[in-house]
């Protein structure tokens, strides 16, 4: 279709038509009146989409456990970008949310080359460093190294059977002469996506993964994979409610009474659909059909909003049998925040961002020279005002440094009448990003004694 848009994690230009990408990758909009004390990127419409938010939220309004996952790519420096993820991982922490965050090591060291060593180095100094600066709790926070965690490797070889080159192709636009390292990192972050539902690192329970939609295709990859190891899986009924439907996989068919001459146990089968039944009805079920000889159980009283209670407990129920009982991440998405020249962020650009630990003088010296969305003449700017929708400076207030709504709304309408001048819109963010970047730098320093601590036991050396 001539009309589709394309979304790639590895592009450096992007799709902003962002309604378009809701509509066509099957998104859900954010409303962030639904979410307990909204962050600034929600209120702004700059976190807009999401992948089974309700998840997380249900999690968090019923005290029950709810995860949050980020990594980062241990190469160049952190900037403006990361920190946007950052500051949506400590939102989930605050309501509630066990943080972890994968180091892609192995990733650096395959595609770009650094040393398991360096990328340590990297991490420890740039990243965690910053976390730590930025606020996140040390005592719910847990790093890890993909190199150093063998499950994530595992878990992504496992789920590697459950797809092909044909569906890399589909998601990514692989072609054939694709590096093999771009087609194996995928599938490691699957792992790492999935593998905090594990029993040693937490438990089945909702994890929510904050990205820049351009990462989407990662997570419609891993949501894929997830569910095609369930065993059990909730459909719409035709006729009105749910419908449990048995996945027989040759992994899972003699647990589920299916002998290797393809002869049915029934006593076993029928075992199984009992417990199912008896999951049901604990969970205030009643009419209950169930059909072992086609593998279903339909539930007309349910509604779509019960396959969210039910889809956990058939988890549970298949890890009893042996099964993974893997539940789909959640996601969150958010805009790009545009680049100091007006294109996307780059560590390997330094024109493009502000890098956290970026000295104030050289900060104001980008910003002074960032793409604006004045008019070309004072006379005319005066006249017919500046559009803050394409002026850098406007948009870094509206993306990192003005958390005050009422103020920011001040600016951009002052901004947009003429009022005030590009030159003092871009000295209103130097005073801004100023102020923010030495007290990062004074919380790093303070806070540089507990880098380590962020790290989980594995990450340990």
């Amino acid at each position: 279709m001539g009309d589709d848009v394309s979304i790639d994690p590895w592009s450096s230009s992007q799709s902003t038509d962002y309604d378009r990408i809701i509509q066509q990758f099957g998104l859900q909009s954010v409303d962030p009146t639904l979410l307990p004390n909204p962050h600034m990127l929600h209120r702004r419409g700059i976190v807009f989409a999401h992948r089974d938010l309700n998840l997380v939220l249900d999690a968090h309004s019923s005290s029950k456990p709810f995860g949050v996952l980020t990594g980062l790519m241990p190469s160049g420096k952190m900037h403006l970008g990361h920190k946007m993820v950052i500051d949506q991982v400590k939102w989930f922490q605050e309501q509630g949310a066990d943080v972890s965050i994968a180091v892609a090591d192995l990733e650096a060291h395959a595609t770009r080359g650094l040393s398991l060593a360096e990328c340590r180095r990297v991490a420890l100094e740039e990243y965690v460093a910053n976390y730590a600066a930025l606020g996140l709790d040390v005592e719910n926070t847990s790093v890890y190294f993909q190199s150093m965690r063998p499950v994530v490797q595992r878990l992504g070889f496992t789920l590697g059977k459950r797809t092909n080159l044909s569906e890399f192709e589909a998601i990514y636009g692989f072609k054939g002469e694709t590096n093999l390292a771009h087609v194996q990192a995928p599938l490691v972050q699957a792992g790492d996506i999935l593998h905090p539902q594990l029993e040693e690192f937490g438990g089945l329970r909702p994890i929510v993964v904050p990205v820049g939609v351009d990462q989407d295709p990662h997570l419609r990859l891993t949501r894929g994979l997830a569910g095609k190891t369930n065993w059990f899986n909730v459909k719409p009924r035709k006729s009105g409610g749910l419908v449990i439907g048995v996945s027989v996989q040759d992994e899972n068919s003699e647990a589920l009474g299916i002998a290797k001459d393809g002869r049915v146990n029934k006593e076993k089968r029928q075992s199984i659909f009992d417990k199912i039944c008896s999951l049901l009805t604990n969970l205030g079920f009643s009419d209950i059909l169930s059909n072992p000889k086609h593998g279903s159980v339909e539930i007309p009283a349910a509604t779509s909003r019960d396959r969210d209670l039910i889809r956990p407990e058939l988890l549970r129920l298949e890890r009893e049998l042996g099964g993974l009982g893997l539940l789909q991440p959640s996601s969150t998405y958010h805009q790009f925040a545009m680049g100091m020249t007006g294109d996307k962020m780059s560590s390997s650009r330094p024109e493009t961002t502000i890098f956290l630990s970026e000295d104030v003088k050289v900060m104001g010296k980008k910003v002074k020279s960032s793409f604006s969305g004045g008019q070309p003449t004072l006379e005319e700017h005066r006249r017919l005002g500046g559009n803050p929708d394409i002026d850098v400076a406007f948009q870094y207030l509206r993306y990192f440094f003005e958390d005050d709504d009422n103020a920011l709304g001040e600016i951009e309408s002052g901004y947009r009448s003429g009022e005030i001048l590009t030159g003092q819109m871009k000295q209103i963010c130097i005073d801004k990003a100023s102020e923010y970047l030495s007290n990062l730098g004074e919380m790093r320093d303070q806070n540089a004694h507990i880098v380590e601590s962020f790290l989980a036991n594995d990450a340990l050396l």
